[in-house]
């Protein structure tokens, strides 16, 4: 019986097949919204397409990691028990960034609400719909094979920017349907890259501190949820954002607890 032939470069293939799942999915959540449909359906779409990473690591895990099983692995990935103190750490820094948001944006907000939901209700769903149509979505993919598959021939900190970078670039459909152009469009750009690369080593900070899945879902649910609720200027949010995020990332990197973000630390 002949072994299954490994995949030669498995992150590469992970990140293009990804593309291409996720490309053909954001145009259907396109055209169900052009179409009509209700919004609870658009959601349920947009949601679909953001499991896109994770549809694909299940598709080329067995070439992958041949002999394996593809639930076991996820599994496993969520079995160290949690740290109370990793999560409150990194909760506690993401509502401190929020306020200070807040803070910002209120002071510009002409008497405008400041948040975009209203109801505790909208904000529940809100919730649940970021969950879904994000963290639980992109973890598995992303941070549970992408990034620790890296980490074994790269620091953490560089497997970060590496996946960050390549994790922004995935987000190119939704970019150009912010209406966004020329110069305003640049600098969205510009600014969700930081962002994102930021939170990326973030993320990885503390992931390498409670190796449990459940910390960067957590950052990543704070990430977007916190942003998605403030009323303003989409650029300006994403402006702070990426101010906010990267000042975190760099004092991370100094303060550099336990060496997390150096050293091949998962093997």
């Amino acid at each position: 019986m002949n072994k299954e032939k490994k995949l030669k470069k498995p992150i590469a293939s992970f990140i293009v097949l990804t593309n291409i799942i996720f490309w053909p999915l954001f145009c259907l959540v396109g055209a169900v919204s052009i179409l009509g449909f209700p919004a609870w359906v658009i959601d349920v779409m947009f949601c679909i397409s953001a499991w896109s990473s994770t549809f694909a690591f299940a598709a080329l895990f067995h070439k992958i990691y041949p002999g394996q099983h593809f639930i076991p692995f996820v599994k496993d990935k969520f079995k160290n028990k949690l740290k109370l103190s990793v999560i409150l750490t990194a909760s506690v820094l993401q509502a401190l960034l929020f306020f200070m948001t807040l803070l910002l944006v209120s002071n510009h907000s002409d008497g405008d609400p400041i948040f975009t939901i209203s109801s505790w209700g909208m904000l529940i769903y809100f919730f649940f719909k970021n969950l879904l149509g994000g963290p639980l979505g992109e973890e598995i993919g992303w941070r549970g094979f992408a990034q620790i598959e890296l980490q074994k021939k790269h620091s953490p900190l560089k497997a970060s920017i590496i996946i960050g970078f390549w994790w922004g670039m995935w987000h190119l459909p939704v970019w150009f349907t912010t209406g966004f152009v020329g110069i305003d469009l640049i600098k969205y750009i510009l600014f969700f890259m930081i962002s994102i690369i930021s939170i990326k080593i973030v993320m990885t900070a503390f992931y390498n501190l409670n190796q449990n899945l459940i910390i960067p879902i957590i950052i990543h649910q704070f990430f977007n949820f916190f942003i998605g609720i403030i009323n303003g200027n989409l650029i300006v949010l994403i402006m702070y954002n990426a101010i906010f995020y990267f000042v975190a990332a760099v004092v991370i990197i100094i303060i550099n607890p336990k060496k997390v973000l150096y050293g091949n630390r998962l093997h």
